[in-house]
């Protein structure tokens, strides 16, 4: 068995979610002792495993299908997190359900992050197998490094006391991004991180001022920045803060709680099953309850969740995922 795992537009994705799912996918299938190749031209695979929605992925689907190869579409993306993301979002996104509709119904099989996604994919009345898969987590990346958690704090010359509320996000409305500031007016003692980046262009006006200029002093947006430094601050901090009204998982919660970390997240759907209030992480619907809920992790009067988010990582670890796309593999194949 071979898989080719097809990702278009790599390098204007890959410091997106899809971009670390993919990467992640990569070295599922190698725990999993799964033969793969990444080149678009091969011939000599079984399964394409797509991840991406471009014209040349349907272009890859139909030489596929015509070699005769098995399809499986992996569903990172619906309709619902399309809303409130890049500028105009939100007057195509009845095209946009269209056409992902359409191109998930070419394959033989579907992967979807979370049972959420799952049911979402269904109410668009695709027929085809739907699996609920994790993007799964890298655990040793994200162990807490005493060295990574110097770096961050050097790069941002934050002193010992200072207290650090940590996000990880494109410049999305749906991300909470707004909420992050607005709760981060509230407590001008703490610092407010919000890591990602993506073009202003891409996004309204709005939220463009709030990213530029448009924040109180104790709120910093220093762009994409991966490695030492990011891995540093997701174990230093004193809080991930997330407040995204819809994903189809948050990989980036997954890398809070493999970091050992406090998390705080807005109570929606997508976490149901997974994540579970005052148990592995805390939840919130608006930023009252979050400003009581953050002061009171950070400052130490509730308590430490981090153990039990960190054995929620643990069950969507790489080597988990690799046997579960191993069994979806062998099924489509038989």
């Amino acid at each position: 068995m071979k898989v080719l795992l097809y990702f278009e537009g790599q390098k204007m994705l890959e410091k997106s979610g899809i971009g670390r799912a993919f990467e992640h996918q990569k070295k599922a299938l190698e725990s999993a002792g799964i033969d793969y190749t990444t080149d678009a031209r091969s011939k000599d695979y079984d399964i394409l495993h797509i991840n991406t929605y471009g014209i040349n992925s349907r272009k890859m689907i139909k030489q596929a299908k015509k070699q005769g190869k098995k399809v499986i579409y992996h569903a990172h993306s619906n309709a619902e997190d399309f809303k409130n993301s890049f500028l105009g979002a939100n007057t195509i996104t009845p095209l946009y359900k269209k056409y992902v509709v359409s191109l998930y119904s070419l394959g033989d099989h579907l992967i979807t992050p979370t049972p959420y996604a799952k049911k979402v994919l269904q109410t668009y009345g695709i027929q085809k197998p739907i699996d609920a898969v994790s993007n799964g987590i890298n655990l040793e990346q994200f162990q807490p490094d005493e060295k990574k958690e110097e770096a961050f704090r050097e790069y941002f010359k934050l002193a010992a006391e200072q207290k650090v509320i940590i996000s990880v996000g494109l410049y999305f409305r749906r991300k909470g991004i707004i909420d992050f500031v607005e709760v981060a007016r509230r407590f001008p003692q703490y610092k407010f991180i919000w890591f990602g980046h993506i073009s202003l262009y891409s996004i309204p006006k709005d939220i463009r001022r709030i990213v530029r200029n448009d924040h109180p002093d104790n709120v910093i947006f220093p762009g994409y920045i991966k490695g030492d430094i990011i891995e540093g601050a997701y174990s230093n901090a004193d809080l991930f803060f997330f407040p995204s009204y819809e994903e189809t998982e948050g990989i980036v919660v997954l890398e809070a709680l493999a970091s050992l970390q406090n998390v705080l997240v807005r109570d929606i759907p997508v976490y149901d099953g997974w994540l579970k209030d005052r148990k592995n992480c805390y939840m919130g619907n608006n930023n009252t309850e979050f400003s009581q809920l953050l002061e009171g992790i950070v400052e130490k009067k509730l308590p430490d969740l981090s153990k039990n988010g960190w054995q929620t990582a643990q069950a969507k670890s790489i080597p988990h995922i690799g046997k579960k796309l191993q069994n979806i593999y062998e099924t489509v194949l038989s």
